[in-house]
């Protein structure tokens, strides 16, 4: 089968960081770290493991980020290579292990991607001290257990990912998908799941006024989640495309700030009052009450921290990296709150329910309190990534929001 894969090496990683910015398609072409290879598909790890045939393969930030050699190091301690790109799916099962029950072959399914204790091989006796408060994204074990290292399924060498025509999961990262939902929908669980376990991590009050930096896709899927969480907050988004405008107002948002200077439009609907220091960017005295990051980006980063009021809350949501020109005064002289939320777990806190954030995220979906499906409004054949990474590349002219790989039946 075809796959594409982050292949690391010095030559290649060198390669692209030295030609990458210059020549963007270099980090594609085979030359440097991602490659197309014809692959013999993974394994089942064991019985209780199932294969599944993919149907869509997401696109996400995170992978972008790799290709582009911009994830931090830090990550590093936690991979393995080479691995098959793709966390984000949907797909059918076809096979299953012997042990593995409440499934059938050609059911739809979407998979939770993290490699926690249960698909690492722990006995349930052995879970790490967060598996067994159901916080499966804070997971000891990364590293360890019956797999190679590797934060995702699409990071981890032994399962392959869905960037390919099937990769393998462990039971109990298997969510059967509602007849309701259509593929496009499905595919949107795994994003509409990071939006909504940051907005589980401390839910906002009916009379904040939020500010949700960037209306990329995870910058949309948070502005879903807080709506189809009941919140009356006023949300603020800000917005560098027109595309991307047109969808925060569709999901929601009383009010998108584009073009024009965001420091002034911010202050004119709080109240504030912009300060010039003698050097660098303006203080804000006042803001709105919480801030979601929701880009990764170090400028923006630093407008979420002088945006917020004084006492006022920042979430961090997009991926942040090795943050340069980010002065951390505001959060010591305003005593922000600095929160950060990652991934998914299996404790999230609902209207006096514990939840699996996929199954809330499910849930939701099905019930018509968040249609995201029209996000996905570009599909490529896997054979044609390098199409898809070049209109990724520019995808504020592309008018994309979420790009997928689409597999025949």
């Amino acid at each position: 089968m075809q796959a594409v894969q982050f292949t690391f090496s010095y030559p290649r990683y060198g390669l692209g960081l030295a030609l990458g910015g210059i020549a963007p398609g270099l980090l594609w072409s085979g030359l440097s770290c991602t490659v197309l290879r014809e692959l013999p598909p993974p394994a089942l790890p064991g019985p209780d493991w199932a294969r599944v045939a993919t149907r869509l393969g997401g696109i996400c930030g995170t992978d972008l980020g790799t290709i582009y050699l911009k994830t931090s190091p830090y990550f590093s301690p936690y991979s393995a290579f080479p691995f098959t790109f793709g966390h984000e799916n949907v797909g059918l099962i076809s096979e299953l292990g012997s042990a593995v029950s409440g499934f059938k072959a050609g059911q739809r399914v979407v998979v939770e991607p993290t490699l926690w204790c249960a698909p690492r091989g722990f006995a349930k006796a052995d879970w790490c001290a967060s598996c067994q408060q159901g916080l499966t994204n804070r997971c000891l074990n990364r590293r360890s257990g019956a797999l190679a290292p590797g934060l995702f399924i699409g990071s981890c060498p032994d399962t392959g990912g869905s960037w390919s025509e099937n990769f393998v999961a462990h039971s109990s990262q298997l969510y059967a998908v509602p007849d309701a939902l259509s593929d496009e929908a499905a595919l949107m669980v795994e994003p509409f799941a990071c939006g909504l376990h940051a907005v589980l991590a401390d839910l906002p009050g009916a009379d904040e006024t939020i500010l949700i930096l960037g209306a990329g896709t995870i910058g949309l899927v948070t502005l879903a989640a807080l709506r189809a969480l009941g919140s009356k907050a006023r949300v603020l988004v800000s917005a560098r495309y027109a595309h991307q405008a047109e969808a925060a107002r569709r999901l929601g948002a009383d009010e998108v700030l584009q073009g024009g200077d965001l420091y002034t439009q911010v202050a004119e609907r709080t109240g504030a009052e912009l300060l010039r220091p003698l050097l660098g960017k303006r203080v804000v005295e006042g803001g709105v009450d919480r801030v979601y990051e929701c880009t990764g980006v170090d400028s923006a980063l630093d407008d979420a921290n002088r945006l917020a009021r004084r006492g006022g809350t920042v979430v961090l949501v997009g991926v942040p990296g090795q943050a340069k020109g980010v002065d951390w005064s505001a959060i010591f002289s305003q005593e922000l709150r600095l929160l950060a939320a990652t991934e998914y777990n299996h404790a999230e806190q609902y209207q006096g329910k514990t939840w699996k954030t996929y199954d809330l995220a499910i849930h939701l979906m099905a019930q018509g309190k968040a249609d995201l499906a029209w996000l996905v409004n570009r599909k490529y054949a896997l054979g044609d990534y390098k199409k898809a990474l070049e209109d990724l590349a520019q995808k504020g002219s592309e008018g994309i929001i979420k790009a997928a790989f689409e597999f025949s039946a």
